[in-house]
């Protein structure tokens, strides 16, 4: 199918941008070069067309960037057979017509010499200057025979980061494209759909983060043609039956006009056709379309404020669909965009959509970064030049860009630089988070604490063991929502890495690329945090072997007792029976004591804030009095037992650092329980032989102070025992 006759009819277009007669600009490019002192005829409609956006724009430069462009590929035909200047000269119209400066349009001309011709950067650069020179670079395609198969994802590469430095390189580009897509109907299908896939992938993405609506709507419609013919037929064959002069978004047009005029508002109301992608989409979500479906009022005004005057009076004048309502002024979207969205209920109930915005914001909506001019001029007009720089700061560049340029340094393998390109321009909404030190972070909507930190923190965020989010622990899977306050925290082992489960929770391609390298590079380290359960060697403090599923029968645990460790310096009231510790509170000098008569003549031990203690007395057991033998609190050289509680975050070698902290505090470990990883977290149990109970609150320190443990304390429920 051909792209030309794919393309949205005439009586339906959403704008009726002037096409330009190709076989008639054929004839005039073949002429040759006309005299200095007039504009070469096949350039009238681009003169006319910047004029209309810059009256006072010197046309000098555009016609030496003409004769240069038409004399380079004089002889050269496009596959459609008219002469190749006529592709530059379509491209360079698209672009005037958006408003683009004269820079931009003569660059615009001058795109594909230097790819097809004899010229040279080195004389684009002597006859325009460098900002000309640059743009051509950066759209300038890099050779198969250089690159193979590679070409075409590192052509893009080059590109997005000369649109680093300038956002005029990628406008160029897109309008390249929407041109090569206009005419595309004289390459093969296969050809065509190859194209098309890029071009729905890549080109119309990065057109809609840019805001340049005008050329993703129209690249959208003849992608629909060229990859879904039959849906693309059906629903022009819809928009055809839906045209007549008594379509019903007319008369609630002319009710929004005279309510409007009535209230004193100056404000242009105009019937806004949707675009055949736009309707298919909303036939998909509604199934049988209304006739006020095929298109939405476009109410544009003067000043901000009139657009909240104008919203004022449609919602007192008619019914509003409160859950139509958007305001895109006081938020505006990540790539420029500014509207008030709302819809109405007109006459016999039909429900009207309704955008409402000012000139400079309609403008901006079509032509996004486009319309920005060249975003150089402001700045080196307001404010001398104080030191010469090798980095240009754009002042539009979005930070979704500037993530796309960190990252792609990391993608060193072009498959992995287009996968990863592919997938990160599908995601399209942003979000922004705050810093705690007061800077924000841009992050794709659905980004979790993981890609919050690296980032912020690049490679350090590798350390990472957690985070605060609005001020409260999070575990680093918890997705941020828009608005958010976070905070990262990272561990002080700088040789600890990242765990694969990071993996299912980074959504930014930085976050992805880092930790797969990591993971990579370190294969031996890159093991699960902890183990469903792990055993300890009673004899010393390091954790033996984690569990496998060859030894799960094993319960990988020593025996033990359901009493608890012998008491030793508790003095008991009460008959003279064996005295044993509760394992479920493991009490140590000086905990007040209280205990409990129980099978077997056995009376145990609790720590009186033990919860254990309120169940025996609630079923009726009598407390024994109990206390330590010694009047100022210690205990006999025979040590004391207690059993500890660690939360943590899950990170590598955090057992081994937590088991090494507990030796360094003189302590034995009797057994340990680690449980099953949760959100991350982890729980590490300690039943511990100490030398002395004085020692206990500095150990419990040692413990907190290991990278990921954010809390520590004394068991209050059961728990084993050696």
């Amino acid at each position: 199918m051909s792209a030309e006759a794919a393309d949205p009819g005439a009586p339906l277009r959403r704008r009726s941008r002037p096409r330009i007669d190709l076989r008639r600009l054929g004839r005039v490019a073949l002429r040759g070069p006309v005299s200095r002192d007039r504009l070469p005829d096949a350039i009238g409609h681009v003169a006319e067309a910047h004029r209309a956006h810059h009256p006072d724009a010197d046309l000098t430069i555009l016609r030496r960037a003409y004769v240069l462009a038409e004399s380079s590929h004089r002889g050269q035909m496009r596959k459609s057979g008219e002469p190749y200047i006529t592709h530059p000269l379509a491209v360079t119209l698209i672009l005037a017509e958006l408003g683009a400066e004269t820079t931009t349009l003569t660059a615009s001309l001058l795109h594909d010499t230097v790819e097809d011709t004899e010229v040279t950067l080195d004389q684009v650069k002597e006859q325009f200057g460098d900002e000309v020179c640059y743009l051509v670079d950066g759209v300038t395609k890099l050779e198969k025979v250089d690159y193979g198969a590679a070409a075409e994802p590192e052509t893009f590469r080059k590109m997005l980061v000369a649109t680093g430095n300038d956002v005029r390189v990628m406008s160029i580009k897109l309008a390249d494209r929407l041109h090569n897509m206009r005419t595309l109907g004289v390459m093969r299908p296969e050809k065509q759909a190859r194209i098309a896939k890029v071009t729905r992938d890549v080109l119309i993405p990065l057109a809609e983060r840019l805001g340049v609506q005008a050329l993703k709507t129209e690249l959208e419609d003849l992608v629909f043609a060229i990859l879904h013919p039959e849906e693309y037929e059906h629903t022009r064959a819809l928009i055809a039956a839906a045209a007549g002069p008594d379509a019903p978004l007319d008369t609630i047009a002319d009710n929004v006009r005279g309510t409007l005029r009535d209230a004193g508002i100056s404000a242009e109301v105009l019937i806004r056709p949707r675009h055949f992608v736009s309707v298919h989409r909303v036939r998909g979500k509604r199934g049988e379309l209304r006739g006020t479906d095929f298109g939405r009022l476009l109410v544009l005004v003067t000043e901000d404020a009139d657009c909240y005057a104008v919203l004022g009076e449609l919602h007192t004048c008619f019914t509003p669909v409160i859950s139509e309502f958007k305001d895109f002024i006081a938020a505006p979207k990540f790539n420029l965009y500014q509207s008030l969205h709302t819809a109405v209920v007109g006459p016999g109930g039909a429900v009207a959509e309704i955008l409402i915005r000012t000139h400079r914001m309609h403008k901006v909506a079509e032509a996004g970064v486009v319309a920005l001019g060249n975003p150089y001029a402001q700045d080196a007009a307001a404010a001398p030049q104080t030191e010469p720089s090798d980095e240009r700061a754009d002042p539009t560049r979005p930070g979704w860009l500037s993530r796309l340029l960190d990252w792609q340094e990391s993608a060193t393998d072009p498959d992995t630089f287009w996968t990863t390109l592919r997938a990160d321009l599908a995601q399209d909404r942003e979000i922004t988070v705050f810093r705690t030190d007061g800077g924000t972070l841009g992050l794709p909507a659905g980004a979790s604490c993981v890609d919050a930190a690296y980032a912020q923190y690049g490679d350090r965020a590798h350390t990472s063991i957690g985070a605060r989010v609005n001020g409260r622990l999070a575990t680093l899977s918890t997705v941020l929502s828009d608005g958010d306050t976070v905070q990262l925290l990272l561990a002080q082992d700088t040789a600890s890495g990242p765990s694969p489960d990071w993996l299912d929770h980074a959504r930014t391609p930085a976050a992805r690329i880092a930790i797969t390298g990591w993971l990579t590079d370190h294969p031996d380290e890159a093991k699960p945090t902890s183990s469903t359960m792990t055993s300890v060697d009673p004899g010393g403090p390091g954790p033996a072997e984690p569990a496998g599923p060859e030894r799960e029968a094993q319960a990988i645990a020593p025996p033990r007792t359901r009493s608890g460790p012998r008491a030793t310096g508790v003095v008991v009231d009460g008959p003279d029976a064996p005295v044993r510790l509760a394992g479920c509170c493991t009490p140590v000098p000086p905990d007040e004591l209280t205990g409990f008569l129980v099978r077997g003549g056995t009376v145990t031990v609790h720590r009186r804030e033990c919860p254990a203690v309120a169940a025996m007395q609630e079923i009726g057991r009598a407390p024994v009095g109990a206390r330590w033998a010694d009047g100022d609190g210690r205990e006999s050289d025979a040590g004391c037992r207690v059993t500890l509680v660690a939360e943590s975050f899950g990170r590598p070698r955090l057992l081994a650092d937590l088991t090494e902290a507990i030796a360094t505090a003189e302590a034995a470990i009797v057994s340990a329980t680690v449980e099953p990883p949760s959100e991350q977290r982890v729980r590490h149990t300690y039943t511990l032989q100490l030398p002395d109970a004085a020692g206990l609150p500095a150990l419990m320190r040692a413990m907190r102070e290991v990278a990921g443990v954010y809390d520590v304390s004394r068991a209050q429920h059961p728990a084993p025992a050696g």
